[in-house]
């Protein structure tokens, strides 16, 4: 029975061409897309689960109370790791902090490269389980021995085992004491290609940290067994609140496993975040793959006169209804299976070119079991859903009515089909909508005033004792050569602003206790150099070797402090007066999408990165050339390496264009297969009004009036996909929007455009078959039965 079933299920799919391959190709278009998404969902679910007891690992978080508002922070005191061990040695199985080194250069011999580089205390490998290609994962006991990664071993020793061999990084000679697999790109710790030892003296400013109010270093944890990250949280949430006088804080683990997808909190509990876009293309991927099943049922059933005798004679001669489901739906199901191995060849093409818009390196787990029995499943469930109307519909026919020829499918027959087909188009158009605020709000972002020009400005790491010596020495020369207009140095990029801290000043209020000031030391020319504006005072000069005890503020810290006139006051921070001789205009740094943090300017203290603007007129190529051999006249140990801060603003936008591309993607490729939903219509409309179609032109009526007629019915339908789309999608938008400070709104006329494109499409779609049945002989449509 079942081999009689395919026979026939491959003779009728072999015998209509043209529909066959609609429908597989609708199909197998759905069904790709959703594998795609099936697989970036994995991907983002699976964030962390490299190391082995994922579920066990937690990170330290602080909580700060204060200013009407709570604060979660995953940068924390350094003195907190050994509390945890001495205090709660029975919640936690290890603890291990950590702290980022920077971009740093790492030598060997006349080998030199720059790479991510940690600090970390030695449990943190075995924690997150460092699959090891040499050397021991406890190498980091050793204050002289760090760990590096396959390919960075690869880049500095070639073939040769590294292992006690010496390297520099920076300055600094560390023993390789171990060489682990690059970690994959869904870990927290991807793109890290050595781990210095926490004890090493370098990092002496960590070790002898005993300041609980200064956030600097990040710690992970690995719970005891039968201990939650909540009954953990409850023990030591007060363990930091006798050290901190000036605001309250307290102490909690979060989950590894949830920290990447709920990574944003509200009120001091997690509110959301990554999660977010894992259901919305989650939904988009159910819902597309139901549009590729909605073409089926549509071009399945127009085609249902044609198989109404075929029942007939079916019934006639025997079969049950039973029997007849049970035909269509293996029929739907071979369609689903030859789709689905049509939607591995599109995967298998595109996904480089999704990897590279989603960044990620995913791939189809072929050698995966449960990878198989779940495409079985998805493929046998696709077709069933896609088979279960055509199905059901078809073997209901009356074999009487058929045989005889007054069989007809009623006047509201194609009302189920009508509203599949809205539901196509609504989707369609919610998509669209949506795609458009997300890239409106990232220009929106883009433009945004940054408080300072980004044209022709660079940053140079200050990455040796040597180039930190010659600083002065350095400036001179590139201002004598013409190539830049000035030269300043900083603690901190311009736009990448990291670390805070407490600020007192004159009438601080208590509960001002945990607003926290960004703070950048700064030389003389910093202002001159990144362009900044002056709203109050003056900025900092070389007339005057006072300024090494001045501060800038920016308006939002001005504002805070309640000062009208701040200029002229005494403020501290780290215990050192500064007087305030200048307000600057607000800057934008980290996030363009989030209100201006306060921010204080100091006119001393170490720096780590020379900025300079490029001459206007000069260049580029021929600028960086010449402050290339300025810079390795006085630092030869290191290759030159910069970065145009303009370049860097634009990676600030990365994550919203992703997804805003993987939308446009998806929102294109649901357009496509409505379409096909609405071919699929129209050709049944189309077969319906044959007759009447023949009648009215035997009666006189032209083809643009007959055009009219049949394609009236579907301008109605995508009018009311319209008015569904338009709230479903402002109110989807308009949450999404509230997850940014700074943002656009939702103007009238991207409902209006959207509209109008769609409808644009639909008579596109549907003037083939239109434009067919009214350029059709009469004396064949009257004849037709």
């Amino acid at each position: 029975m079942l081999k009689n079933y395919l026979l026939i299920a491959w003779r009728n799919l072999t015998k209509n061409k043209a529909y066959s391959i609609i429908n597989i190709v609708g199909l197998g278009a759905g069904m790709a897309i959703a594998l795609l998404i099936g697989l970036w969902i994995t991907d983002e679910v699976n964030f962390d689960h490299y190391a082995t007891d994922h579920s066990r690992l937690a990170q330290g978080m602080v909580i700060q109370y204060g200013n009407g508002q709570i604060y979660n922070g995953t940068v924390v005191a350094t003195p907190m790791g050994q509390a945890l061990r001495d205090k709660y040695a029975g919640f936690f199985k290890r603890t291990a902090l950590t702290h980022g080194a920077g971009n740093c250069l790492c030598s060997i011999g006349d080998k030199r490269l720059r790479a991510a580089t940690i600090y970390a205390q030695q449990d943190l490998p075995s924690m997150w389980s460092f699959h090891l290609v040499r050397g021991s994962v406890d190498a980091l006991k050793d204050p002289s021995t760090m760990m590096i990664s396959q390919s960075l071993s690869t880049a500095l020793f070639g073939t040769s085992d590294p292992l006690g061999k010496i390297s520099r990084v920076d300055d600094i000679e560390f023993r390789i004491g171990a060489v682990y697999e690059d970690l994959p790109v869904n870990t927290s710790f991807y793109g890290v290609k050595a781990v210095l030892p926490w004890y090493n003296p370098a990092n002496s400013y960590y070790i002898q940290n005993t300041d609980w109010g200064d956030h600097n270093a990040n710690l992970y944890v690995e719970l005891a067994p039968n201990v939650t990250a909540a009954q953990a949280s409850a023990n030591i949430r007060t363990l930091c609140t006798p050290f901190i006088k000036d605001w309250k804080e307290e102490l909690m683990v979060y989950p590894i496993d949830r920290a990447h997808l709920y990574d944003q909190f509200k009120n001091g509990l997690p509110s959301g975040g990554r999660i977010t876009f894992v259901w919305l293309f989650g939904i988009i991927g159910i819902f597309v793959l139901l549009l590729a099943c909605i073409n089926f049922m549509n071009l399945s059933t127009a085609r249902s006169e044609k198989r109404a005798r075929e029942v007939g004679i079916r019934k006639t001669i025997g079969s049950l209804r039973p029997q007849l489901v049970w035909q269509f739906l293996i029929e739907s199901v071979l369609v689903a299976v030859i789709a689905f191995l049509l939607s591995l060849v599109l995967v298998s093409a595109s996904l480089p070119f999704f990897n590279d818009l989603s960044d990620k390196q995913m791939r189809l787990p072929f050698d995966s079991p449960l990878f198989w029995c779940a495409a079985v499943a998805f493929t046998v469930l696709t077709g069933l859903i896609a088979g279960s109307y055509p199905a059901f519909y078809l073997s209901r026919f009356r074999p009487v009515q058929v045989l005889k020829g007054a069989f007809r499918t009623g006047r509201y027959a194609s009302l189920p089909r009508k509203f599949l087909v809205v539901l196509q188009f609504t989707v369609s158009l919610t998509l669209i909508i949506g795609t458009v605020v997300v890239y409106r709000q990232i220009l929106f972002a883009r433009e945004r005033p940054a408080g300072y020009s980004r044209d022709g400005l660079l940053t140079i790491d200050i990455n040796t004792n040597d180039l930190a010596r010659h600083y002065d020495a350095v400036r001179s020369e590139l201002m004598a050569s013409g190539l830049v207009a000035n030269v300043a140095a900083s603690s901190m990029k311009i736009d990448d602003f990291q670390n805070n801290n407490s600020v007192d000043w004159r009438g601080k209020r208590p509960d001002q206790g945990s607003v926290f000031f960004f703070n950048v030391n700064v030389t003389r020319d910093f202002g001159q150099t990144v362009g900044w504006k002056m709203v109050q005072g003056r900025d900092f000069s070389r007339e005057y070797a006072t300024d090494s005890n001045a501060m800038l503020l920016n308006e939002t810290g001005a504002k805070i402090t309640g000062i009208k006139n701040v200029v002229g006051e005494t403020m501290s921070i780290f215990g050192k007066k500064y007087t305030v001789i200048g307000v600057v205009k607000d800057m934008v740094n980290l996030s363009p999408y989030d209100t201006t943090r306060p921010a204080v300017f100091l006119g001393d203290g170490y720096t780590s990165v020379i900025t300079m603007r490029l001459r206007p007129g000069e260049p580029a190529h021929q600028a960086i050339a010449g402050i290339e051999t300025i810079f390795k006249k006085y630092n030869p140990s290191s290759p030159f390496a910069y970065q145009f801060t303009d370049d860097d603003y634009g990676r600030r936008f990365e994550a919203e264009q992703r997804i805003g591309n993987l939308a446009s993607v998806f929102a294109g490729l649901a357009i496509f297969i409505s379409c096909l939903g609405l071919f699929g219509l129209a050709a049944f409309m189309a077969e319906q009004r044959t007759k009447e179609i023949g009648i009215r032109k035997v009666l006189g009526a032209g083809l643009f009036t007959l055009w009219g007629l049949l394609s009236k019915d579907f301008l109605k339908l995508v009018a009311l996909s319209l008015i569904i789309a338009i709230p479903l999608a402002w109110i989807g938008m308009s949450q999404w929007l509230q997850n940014y400070a700074y943002r656009t709104g939702i103007p009238w006329w991207i409902f209006a455009a959207a509209g109008a494109g769609m409808l644009l499409i639909t008579l596109i779609t549907v003037s083939f078959q239109s434009l067919r049945a009214a350029m059709m002989n009469p004396t064949k449509s009257l004849r037709a039965e």
